[in-house]
């Protein structure tokens, strides 16, 4: 692995003396403050799980704030910016259950009151390869920060972007901190080091394929590959396949907790997914396959890994995604434009999983049921088009998961999983541009 790190590094290094026949990103540099972006995105949160089966509930409601302060690039060569990133939010009400990575909580769980996060970063660029060192949100499926809670989840260190080829978009860097959306310490997660790399190629409008690793020191090393295939069909419609697959393998201080062997540093996994999109119109329909392999779960967010990184087809509130598990899902979302409410989205989904191998903990070699679950999974948003709220939405979003109760056992116990669960999120975002 340490060959393709430098290899990866090497090609980062070239590309960005390579001459290419297309225009330079930094050439057209505007400035340090001519180029200057801000923004503010408001935000109401809600998040309830009525959970069961001996597993906790937990609910919780709060607002924030979100930063984001950009400078543009100054002009020459090379060009040098900054900025500073974070949030400052309250809780709603008296969040007595909150959980879920919403709010932060003190030594004896009650929630903070308000709080506030973020850092600052700087930022160099050559041609068309930038290179950022601070505090950042990461977008990389193998190392993807949550942004699925009331705040991200940040990450400190070194990213690496180059696009001197044309098409293709490299990735490198190192990361050294995470924090949780729920954290309060910039490094709350314990991370040693997250060195990553990765490819992004586009062959033509219709073909897209990627490929990212990451290597977290002392926890597990991880490969992602993704194929995307876009095509027109009849009666003006298209048709989207697509392929994805994770490969990872943790190492023995790994805190991976499903493993079905008696050597905790013989933990591997394999998921992967295909699925198939036909979008026409207003309708839109994916139907996916999911599959598990190798002799644990795929766990991930718990080694400093990102808590959204799992980028495969039937994720929802489950993931679908315990020992041996396969899953078939069928999702449709309806677009209401054409009743004069451009912006209106429904979207509703059926998973279906089976086979799970749930082994006993005293006994970890032993197999002893091969459990199933299943998720309904509605969500109706609304973006405002237009107007002084143009963007400004509001989702609504309702999860109804059962598992069997050797499964949702392994999840009181062990913490894995989520359990039976019904869940609730309301979401009101109110983005507002400052310069």
């Amino acid at each position: 692995m340490l060959k393709a790190q430098q290899l990866t590094l090497a090609v980062l290094v070239n590309a960005a003396l390579i001459s290419t026949a297309f225009a330079s990103e930094q050439s057209e540099a505007q400035g340090f403050v001519e180029g200057a972006e801000g923004s503010v995105l408001f935000r109401t949160g809600y998040l309830n799980r009525d959970r069961k089966d001996g597993l906790s509930d937990s609910s919780s409601a709060a607002q924030t704030a979100m930063f984001k302060l950009d400078s543009g690039f100054t002009k020459g060569v090379v060009g040098f910016g900054a900025g500073i990133i974070g949030d400052a939010s309250f809780k709603l009400g008296e969040n007595k259950h909150t959980g879920n990575q919403m709010i932060p909580t003190h030594n004896d769980g009650s929630a903070y009151d308000h709080w506030a996060r973020g850092g600052a970063y700087v930022k160099a660029r050559v041609s068309n390869t930038t290179a950022t060192y601070g505090t950042q949100v990461s977008e990389l499926p193998v190392l993807a920060s949550n942004t699925a809670r009331l705040v991200p989840e940040y990450y400190t260190g070194l990213y690496v972007e180059s696009n001197e080829i044309k098409d293709l978009t490299l990735v490198g860097g190192k990361f050294t901190k995470n924090q949780w959306s729920n954290d309060i310490n910039s490094d709350g997660q314990g991370l040693d080091s997250a060195i990553f790399w990765g490819a992004k190629y586009k062959f033509n409008d219709q073909v897209n394929a990627s490929y990212y690793g990451v290597d977290v020191e002392d926890k597990l090393e991880r490969h992602y590959a993704n194929v995307n295939y876009n095509f027109a069909v009849a009666n003006d419609a298209n048709v989207t396949l697509d392929a994805v697959g994770y490969n990872t393998e943790w190492e023995k201080g790994a805190a991976t907790g499903s493993h079905t062997t008696d050597n905790p540093s013989d933990r591997k996994n394999t998921i992967w997914g295909v699925s198939a999109t036909y979008n026409k119109d207003v309708h839109n329909v994916m139907l996916a396959y999911q599959d598990n392999a190798g002799n644990t779960g795929y766990d991930y967010a718990y080694n400093a890994d990102g808590l959204q990184s799992i980028y495969v087809p039937n994720s929802y509130l489950s993931d679908f995604n315990g020992n041996d598990e396969k899953s078939v899902g069928l999702q449709y979302n309806y677009n209401f434009k054409n009743h004069g409410l451009a912006g209106l989205n429904w979207t509703t989904a059926f998973v279906y999983g089976w086979d799970i191998d749930v082994a006993k903990r005293i006994n970890p070699s032993q197999i002893i049921d091969q459990a199933e679950e299943h998720e309904f999974f509605n969500q109706i948003k609304y973006t405002v088009q237009s107007g002084p709220m143009k963007d400004a939405s509001l989702r609504l979003r309702h999860s109804y998961l059962r598992a069997s109760s050797s499964y949702n056992n392994q999840a009181v116990n062990n913490s894995e999983g989520i359990g039976s669960t019904n869940e609730w999120r309301i979401w009101l975002d109110i983005p507002v541009k400052l310069f």
